[in-house]
Formats: C-alpha cells, sequence, structure tokens
C-alpha cells in the first residue's frame, strides 16, 4: 500500500464519486428494488398480523414496524454496495485499479465506506418517503435518527468492505449474508419488542449489535426503546472503530488483495 504524506482529496473525491455513480447508474436495481421489496414485506406482516396484532407497547404495530423495516433497507444495501464493489473488482482482476493510486489504507476504506453509506442513506429516505404514505411517520428525535441512519449504514458498509476483501468468490459473500447479516437482523427485534422473550433469550438480544442500531433508530421515531440509548450509541459507535480498524490493516497489509 502506498504511503501519502498528505491527504489527497481529489483521488478520494474520485474514489467516493465512483462507488456512488455505480449504483446510481443502476437505481431500479439498487433503490427502487429496495423499496418494493420493504412494501412487500409491510403488506405481508399487515395481512398476516394487522388483526392479531394491533399494538406493541401501546404503540400502532405499523408505526412499531416501520422503523425496523427502514434500518433494514439500509443496512443491507449499504453492505450490498460495498461488497459487491470489492469482489466484482477482484474477480474481474481491476482492483490493482484501485490501490495503485496514491491513497493512504485510511482513504480507501472511507472511500468505499462512504459509497456504501451514501446508498444506505438514499435507500432509507425513498422508503422512508414510501412507507409514509401507509403509516403515519412520526418523529421523535431527528437528532437519534440521523445518528443511527449514518453508524449503522458505516458499520454494514465496512463489514462489506472487509467481506468483500475475504471472500474468494460471491458464494462466499452469500454466505456471510445467509449465516451473519440475515440472522442479525431478523433477531433483532425488527418485528416485535424484546420485552415479549423469555429472560435467556433477551439476554441473548442484548449481545447482538444490530439489536442497539434498530432499537436507538425506533427510539427516534416512536419515544420508545428496550434499552438505554446511550449504550446503543456507544456500541454502534464503538463497532464502527473496531470495523473501521480491521478495514484499515486489511488496506494496509494487502490481506488477499495483493499477488
Amino acid at each position: 500500500m502506498q504511503q501519502t504524506s498528505t491527504s489527497n482529496w481529489l483521488g478520494l473525491y474520485t474514489l467516493y464519486l465512483r462507488e456512488v455513480r455505480r449504483f446510481v447508474k443502476v437505481y431500479t436495481q439498487t433503490i427502487i428494488g429496495p423499496v418494493v421489496t420493504t412494501l412487500l414485506f409491510l403488506a405481508v406482516f399487515s395481512l398476516a398480523l394487522g388483526r392479531a396484532v394491533t399494538e406493541v407497547n401501546g404503540v400502532p404495530f405499523l408505526e412499531f414496524l416501520a422503523p425496523g423495516l427502514i434500518m433494514m433497507a439500509i443496512v443491507q444495501n449499504a453492505f450490498a454496495n460495498t461488497s459487491s464493489s470489492m469482489m466484482i473488482s477482484k474477480i474481474q482482476g481491476n482492483i490493482v485499479d484501485t490501490l495503485m493510486p496514491p491513497l493512504s489504507a485510511h482513504e480507501l476504506t472511507f472511500g468505499i465506506s462512504m459509497g456504501g453509506m451514501t446508498r444506505g442513506i438514499a435507500v432509507g429516505v425513498a422508503v422512508t418517503l414510501v412507507l409514509s404514505i401507509w403509516v403515519p411517520i412520526n418523529i421523535h428525535s431527528a437528532g437519534l435518527i440521523a445518528y443511527y441512519a449514518v453508524a449503522a449504514s458505516l458499520m454494514l458498509s465496512l463489514l462489506g468492505v472487509i467481506g468483500g476483501i475475504w471472500s474468494d468468490k460471491f458464494d462466499h459473500i452469500a454466505a456471510v449474508t445467509n449465516f451473519i447479516i440475515t440472522p442479525l437482523s431478523f433477531l433483532s427485534g425488527t418485528f416485535y419488542s424484546i420485552e415479549r422473550l423469555p429472560e435467556l433469550a433477551q439476554t441473548i438480544a442484548h449481545l447482538n449489535p444490530f439489536f442497539y442500531m434498530i432499537d436507538g433508530f425506533r427510539y427516534g421515531f416512536i419515544g420508545q426503546s428496550d434499552a438505554p440509548v446511550l449504550t446503543g450509541m456507544v456500541v454502534v459507535g464503538l463497532m464502527d472503530v473496531v470495523l473501521w480498524i480491521i478495514c484499515w490493516r486489511m488496506f494496509e497489509s494487502g490481506y488477499k488483495l495483493k499477488p
């Protein structure tokens, strides 16, 4: 990895712009597709549970559900953007075009992860606007909504970078999605309050970092949470720091990037 004595702002901006243009050019797949998928989730849960479950902790069921669906769309697309970017570059053999410019490991991490974060937030905004047609969207704390949207999308962007560098083929990325991202997302209280779970299950849920980003993001909308909001902010922030360091070390050492 090339070392630079000063920040390469032009190179960093170019890298970020490349990552953004990757998903903007196919917006029907990267933005509209997740919106449709989220609407299908909403329809399924409305039809299946709409009459049986009308409220969760005193909040109308759909208003409780909506923030979780939005966050799922944000993080899944942030992960997909960076993981696919790294994998495609490695498989096509043009990863050298990313590594050769005078960009430090921190700049590579920043540029690529910001591209994924941008896609995640763009999808989140689109999903929120469409859901608001059917579900009342109330805002309890805009600051917390913004914090968790940025921190959670950054977390999954960094995880996507790590997964993309580690993987040797798309099957490996699919394994990360199927055995890590999806289970942690579905078991994080996205569709339910963990207060309804047995005590042991609640303890396990508190070990899931996805729980904190869902719980804190939901608090920003409905003003209720299953865990202290400050604890969630710290956990998500620390996860970002840890994943950032791992990404930086991977780029710095050239792990699975150099022949």
